[in-house]
């Protein structure tokens, strides 16, 4: 528990240096931060060996940190730089580590859940136990791919968890003007698999449900959709999004932040007396040095060469 806290709160402090970074011009591009999903990323990835293979969104950072990923070379990565996981040419969305299991973080909405059916299908194949969990938003279960491809893991009784962190807008459209219907773990009953769906700023709540759909999937069962009901807090900062976002969304947004999965932790925490507030603020200083020595090796790394552009692309 303690170890899945300190990783909630290197994911938020890496998103708001980035976002920092960001605003100064030192990160090039856009930046699409999951700060505010913390629970779900680290209560789902905290259940899996590190055999396990999982797809990542446009929202990458957090899994990649969640699965022991390094800060600096993500950093160096959203820099553009030669020392990062993609060698600088993925960029933010596209962090990635094949070495970690991460089998791709795509700019594509829902372009990661058909992907995450082929490590599923060759586990099987092999005849291991080994699983695979797909991540992706609320936008995305709109998608033909969404439907398809829990259609097939169905059908081929598959080793894969879907888990739609469902951060309540597509861009800048709520779930509720893009569905009808209230829950998206529903979904899961047209294609005969279960569904279900849970507080996905409860850390606990979240490694429970998916302890067990991951079981179910280690266990030959096939595939579970699981929801896990969150919200992305840096929304809003992006000009070109919040232009758009009505005043529906700021009222949303305070009541989200009076549920942060981060504070909600820690008061379980120290009830426990798992840990001291001193505890935590050890913690905090320790992760913003570490930090604060990414964005320093981000800095100071060297640019792809021209030579190597065509290096590592395959399409």
């Amino acid at each position: 528990m303690v170890e899945m806290y300190a990783t909630m709160v290197k994911i938020r402090l890496f998103e708001e240096k980035a976002h920092e970074l960001y605003t100064a011009g030192k990160i090039p591009g856009f930046l699409h931060s999951s700060a505010g999903q913390e629970a779900t990323e680290v209560g789902v990835i905290a259940n899996l060996r590190p055999d396990d293979y999982l797809t990542s969104t446009h929202r990458p950072h957090g899994h990649l940190i969640a699965r022991g990923g390094d800060v600096k070379r993500i950093m160096a990565e959203l820099y553009g730089k030669s020392t990062g996981y993609c060698k600088g040419k993925g960029g933010d969305m596209h962090t990635t580590s094949f070495e970690l299991g991460i089998v791709c973080a795509t700019g594509i909405v829902g372009g990661g859940i058909p992907i995450s059916l082929g490590p599923a299908l060759a586990s099987k194949l092999r005849g291991t136990d080994q699983v695979t969990v797909c991540f992706f938003g609320d936008g995305a279960s709109n998608q033909g791919t969404f439907h398809e491809s829990l259609n097939l893991a169905s059908i081929w009784d598959l080793p894969v968890v879907f888990v739609c962190e469902n951060n309540q807008y597509a861009i800048s459209t709520p779930q509720r003007e893009h569905q009808r219907i209230k829950d998206i773990s529903m979904r899961a009953a047209a294609y005969g698999v279960p569904g279900l769906t849970v507080d996905g700023n409860d850390v606990l709540a979240v490694y429970k449900a998916a302890n067990e759909a991951i079981k179910r999937a280690r266990d030959g069962n096939g595939p579970t959709l699981l929801e896990c009901k969150t919200f992305n807090y840096h929304r809003a900062k992006y000009e070109a999004v919040s232009k758009v976002l009505s005043t529906e969304f700021e009222r949303e947004l305070r009541e989200w932040e009076k549920k942060d999965p981060i504070k909600v932790f820690e008061s379980k925490l120290l009830e426990m007396k798992l840990l001291t507030r001193e505890d935590m603020e050890k913690i905090h200083a320790q992760i913003m040095d570490e930090l604060e020595e990414a964005a320093r090796f981000a800095e100071a790394s060297p640019w792809p060469r021209k030579e190597e552009t065509l290096e590592d692309v395959f399409a």
